[in-house]
């Protein structure tokens, strides 16, 4: 059994257990699962603080801001093939023909999605995973659940990560080498980005754990309106003098990430 599939199997039976575990009757209906949230949230805490940000620091140290963005470039790329599968499923083909385009110029005239040429040229789309086609198909969000490493989620939104996992283009390198660098590089690029963000969270929130899952809450509600704004997941707390705009920009972006296989490596 491949790593990928052993994870898989995991994160499955991870969330049958949470949502078959008892919560007594003065549970917080959006987080019934509380005790055990922020039991996982101080262990992701930990490895975070031990591991993923000093790596991320030191990326963002060494490595060049022009590299950063075409790193950041080549992984949102692949994301666009995932986005564009939920934008048929969510019947929003204007936003999947978009998102088409996209990857045809990024991929052939991008160098494999180095150069984000789409976005110079006025082509964009948001982002659209299989938690929010749930949302969108009428599927309840579920309790609030924190996932170790992954962080922030629900049961609805768990069952889409897992979904996308199997079907991730990077976890489906069939060399184990370049599928673990490939893994580390985009955990790494995705924590240099969410670096300002983490920061001002620190700065500001009493509770960090009620903030951020009030927060994720909120955007994951307003990511299945249907009167959600085209740069909405789009915005950039990734670098100090970031010109990007949009709604709610004060609040840290929680994205939901591909489980990475190199964790059972």
């Amino acid at each position: 059994m491949m790593p990928r599939d052993l994870f898989l199997l995991f994160a499955a039976l991870m969330l049958t257990l949470v949502t078959g575990c008892a919560t007594g009757p003065n549970a917080n209906p959006t987080d019934p699962l509380e005790p055990m949230n922020r039991s996982i949230y101080k262990f992701n805490d930990a490895v975070d603080g031990a591991i993923l940000k000093p790596m991320a620091n030191g990326y963002k140290a060494v490595v060049p801001s022009p590299v950063r963005q075409g790193v950041t470039n080549f992984f949102s790329n692949i994301g666009d093939v995932w986005s564009m599968f939920n934008h048929v499923l969510q019947f929003e083909f204007a936003n999947a023909g978009k998102t088409a385009a996209r990857l045809g110029i990024n991929t052939f005239f991008g160098i494999g999605g180095l150069f984000d040429l789409a976005t110079d040229a006025g082509i964009t789309a948001p982002k659209a995973d299989l938690g929010q086609t749930l949302g969108k198909w009428g599927v309840p969000s579920g309790p609030y659940v924190v996932i170790p490493i992954l962080g922030p989620s629900s049961v609805r939104d768990g069952t889409g990560t897992i979904t996308a996992t199997y079907y991730d283009p990077v976890n489906s390198v069939p060399d184990n080498a370049t599928r673990n660098v490939l893994t580390v590089t985009r955990l790494v690029d995705i924590r240099t980005q969410l670096l300002n963000a983490t920061d001002a969270v620190d700065a500001i929130a009493l509770d960090k754990y009620t903030f951020i899952r009030d927060i994720y809450l909120k955007r994951r509600q307003n990511m299945i309106k249907a009167e959600k704004p085209a740069n909405d997941d789009d915005i950039d707390y990734s670098a100090e003098d970031s010109t990007k705009s949009g709604p709610d920009q004060s609040l840290p972006r929680l994205p939901t990430i591909p489980i990475p296989s190199i964790i059972l490596k």
